[in-house]
């Protein structure tokens, strides 16, 4: 079973396009969304849950009012102003950091994990899908992502799949890491920009930090001729395969309208160049 993680450095180049093409070519497999702060994947696989499980993460200050005596050391203390006048914690304010429960001479103060949101297990036309939610105001550390991975790569054992394909979240930082974890290749998906090309070489970075196996895609590179150049010479100079180069099409944006993988599409040339480039990542 081969983990395949597509990732972008950042939001907008594509990358839960590309993901979906390779829902509806890629046979004997489970897909995962790790893009959890705005997970969207599911608008184009249309899943039905099978199975629901709450996520918990991070922590909220609770007051026993019991104990309380009113000395105000706590909402002094706290930095955030969770602490409201009749001492009861604003929840999404409250940070969960533990000062004031330290500080609190009476220990009158204790810290609740929060239900932060749900995950999911879902089944689609094109296979299972492992998925999840975040509740409003809710962070994302990264605990979720890895829950989300870790229940795509069991489900892929016990069910005898060649692969565990996801849709990575943009950035670098810890949902990145998270996503990046064990996996057998990244491919990273970026744009003909300025922003593209530096966003696409800070996640490179972190990949190789990992000894992880880079593939890159140029989407929409017709529109920046010049940049799709730079960023080729740097993938060059970094000795990272560009396996594909997709044209801007509007197909792309009609088939996300109508709510279907480019694939399955009426034909156009992004489809045709996301199977040339499934064939060189498998």
């Amino acid at each position: 079973m081969k983990q395949i993680v597509v990732i972008s450095g950042k939001g907008g180049t594509g990358k839960t396009v590309v993901t979906g093409a390779f829902a509806a070519l890629a046979g004997n497999k489970v897909m995962a969304d790790c893009d959890v702060d705005a997970a969207d994947l599911h608008l184009l696989l249309h899943p039905e849950i099978r199975e629901r499980a709450e996520f918990r993460g991070g922590h909220t200050a609770v007051i026993d009012k019991e104990l309380c005596n009113g000395c105000g050391k706590c909402a002094q203390a706290c930095r955030f102003q969770a602490i409201k006048d009749d001492f009861t914690v604003e929840p999404f304010s409250c940070e969960g950091c533990g000062l004031c429960g330290r500080i609190c001479p009476l220990k009158a103060i204790g810290m609740r994990e929060n239900t932060a949101g749900e995950w999911y297990i879902s089944s689609t036309k094109y296979g299972p899908l492992v998925h999840a939610r975040l509740g409003i105001a809710e962070e994302n550390s990264g605990k979720l992502v890895a829950k989300v991975r870790q229940a795509a790569k069991e489900l892929a054992e016990r069910e005898n799949l060649d692969y565990v394909i996801v849709d990575g979240p943009p950035g670098i930082g810890c949902p990145v890491i998270a996503s990046l974890s064990g996996a057998d290749c990244a491919l990273v998906v970026t744009e003909p920009t300025l922003s593209g090309l530096h966003d696409a070489g800070r996640v490179i970075e972190v990949a190789g930090h990992f000894n992880i196996p880079v593939k890159l895609i140029v989407n929409k590179y017709d529109l920046n001729p010049a940049v799709t150049g730079q960023i080729e010479e740097f993938c060059g100079k970094k000795d990272i395969p560009v396996i594909g180069k997709i044209a801007f099409d509007r197909a792309v944006v009609r088939s996300m309208v109508e709510g279907t993988t480019i694939i399955e599409y009426l034909p156009n040339a992004a489809a045709d160049e996301l199977r040339k480039i499934w064939e060189a990542v498998k």
